[in-house]
């Protein structure tokens, strides 16, 4: 026999439960201190790590104590601030960019042609491989006494050593990013009935930027060390009157903390390009799709 009430249904008991003080549950989000904020911002510690070399510098040029030798970063901040103040520099500087420009994106052309043509055919692969093989390991300025023959005293000879110089770095690096696009991407877009320069605009060259952009650094690094080296080698002969060539004349006249600003000067061009040019391209493509962290 069941127990009176078996079938009624269960009544689950009210309880109520008062609310806490939220200060009774301690300190839930706490700021971080202003030390590990400045910390977690990649300029400042680049900021660091240049005052540090800069006091480096300056230590070790005051206990050389030889101003013709090694100056301190004092007198070349100086001297550069004479020189941007007078225009000087940047005039200088303005000029190297100016050759650098050309030669760059003419080398990135250059790049991207062999790189479609290579990625087309079998007969562009060996192309591109042998001609990396054999071109990429000449040191470009070891070219600059033929380009003076073959193009004469001036900017052409200068802007075909910087070509080489961007050529081979950019192409292998896009062609082993096309390379690396899954398989899956491909089908996409053949499926999409993609081909030519429209499957390597739409397909290959998204999915390769982070190795693109690779190359594009890389090339920027070789293209602008070249221009300064060509420059001090035969600034005077091409006329060009450049960052290496400002260099060179302040060696002659033993301005040493000249030589030293207009080394500073390309430093500093470096480091602008690689910080806000290069690294907002970063930020705007590779970043945002997610490719990178």
């Amino acid at each position: 026999m069941s127990e009176p009430g078996a079938g009624a249904p269960f009544a689950r008991p009210e309880i109520r439960r008062e609310p806490i003080p939220s200060a009774a549950f301690g300190i839930v989000e706490a700021p971080l201190p202003w030390g590990e904020r400045v910390a977690n911002v990649g300029a400042a510690r680049k900021l660091v790590i240049l005052l540090v070399l800069a006091a480096i510098w300056e230590a070790y040029a005051r206990w050389l104590n030889n101003p013709l030798l090694f100056p301190t970063f004092g007198a070349t901040v100086e001297t550069f601030a004479q020189g941007v103040a007078s225009g000087e520099l940047p005039g200088k500087a303005l000029t190297s960019v100016k050759v650098l420009l050309i030669g760059y994106g003419a080398g990135i052309a250059c790049a991207a042609v062999l790189t479609v043509v290579a990625i087309s055919t079998r007969v562009g692969t060996d192309l591109l491989e042998l001609l990396t093989s054999m071109f990429n390991p000449l040191p470009a300025i070891a070219l600059l006494p033929l380009a003076l023959i073959w193009f004469g005293l001036g900017t052409p000879s200068i802007v075909f050593v910087i070509v080489h110089s961007v050529l081979w770095a950019v192409a292998l690096n896009t062609y082993s990013g096309f390379l690396s696009v899954s398989a899956t991407m491909r089908m996409v877009g053949r499926n999409y009935g993609l081909s030519g320069l429209r499957y390597v605009r739409q397909i290959l060259v998204p999915a390769a930027f982070p190795s693109i952009l690779t190359g594009l650094k890389v090339g920027w690094a070789f293209a602008w060390r070249t221009l300064i080296a060509a420059e001090l080698v035969f600034g005077v002969s091409s006329g060009s009157g450049g960052l290496g060539w400002y260099i060179y004349e302040n060696k002659n006249q033993l301005e040493i903390p000249a030589v030293f600003a207009g080394l500073f000067t390309v430093i500093v061009i470096g480091l602008v390009v690689e910080n806000v040019i290069f690294r907002t391209i970063e930020a705007r493509t590779v970043r945002r799709w997610g490719m990178q962290h």
